[in-house]
């Protein structure tokens, strides 16, 4: 069974969603991205500001809507939540600037789905039946999103197959069974 990685490459994301969701609960923008135990972290540091370093007069004056004496003193959550928009944000482009992750030889990966013989298995890191995808793969010069080297079309990067034809992906594994045995089992399962 694949379960989805915690962390590591997601695909595409907006920047400007992950700060709005950070801005609108402290840590949702990190739930965007799948960084969910930095979300969990940004979530328990506003609590603990707001904790240790808000007075509680001024905690009180907030849940009734009284004036507070000093704004000043209600500020340490404020920053926190704006340093986890900023993280979010800053992680978002990382993703995205890796986002466009393609394998190394997709035109040699192409021919051999087709059946081209001669090519080596540990050669194409493109298509096989490992079923998951290398949580470590090196980002690439392009800033497009992968396409797949069975149907050419567009892919999402956490994805270990393609959702459009069903080939299974695997990103640079060189262990990765023949690509032909994934177009075999392909085509078992399909109806």
């Amino acid at each position: 069974m694949n379960l989805p990685r915690l962390g590591g490459p997601t695909g595409r994301k907006r920047p400007w969603l992950a700060v709005l969701l950070a801005l609108a609960v402290t840590g949702l923008g990190h739930a965007y991205l799948r960084r969910w135990l930095r979300g969990f972290g940004w979530f328990a540091a506003t609590f603990a500001a707001i904790l240790l370093l808000v007075p509680p007069d001024v905690i009180e004056a907030l849940n009734t809507g009284a004036q507070i004496a000093n704004p000043v003193e209600a500020l340490p959550p404020v920053i926190v939540v704006a340093a986890s928009a900023v993280d979010a944000y800053l992680l978002a482009r990382e993703t995205g600037e890796n986002a466009g992750v393609r394998p190394a030889r997709p035109a040699a990966v192409a021919d051999d789905v087709d059946g081209a013989p001669g090519a080596d298995s540990a050669s194409r890191p493109g298509v096989g039946t490992s079923g998951a995808g290398t949580p470590g793969r090196e980002p690439s010069d392009t800033a497009e999103a992968p396409a797949c080297p069975n149907c050419g079309k567009d892919l999402d990067a956490d994805l270990d197959f393609c959702p459009w034809c069903t080939t299974r992906l695997h990103w640079g594994d060189p262990e990765a069974p023949d690509a032909a045995d994934g177009a075999t089992d392909r085509e078992e399962s399909n109806p």
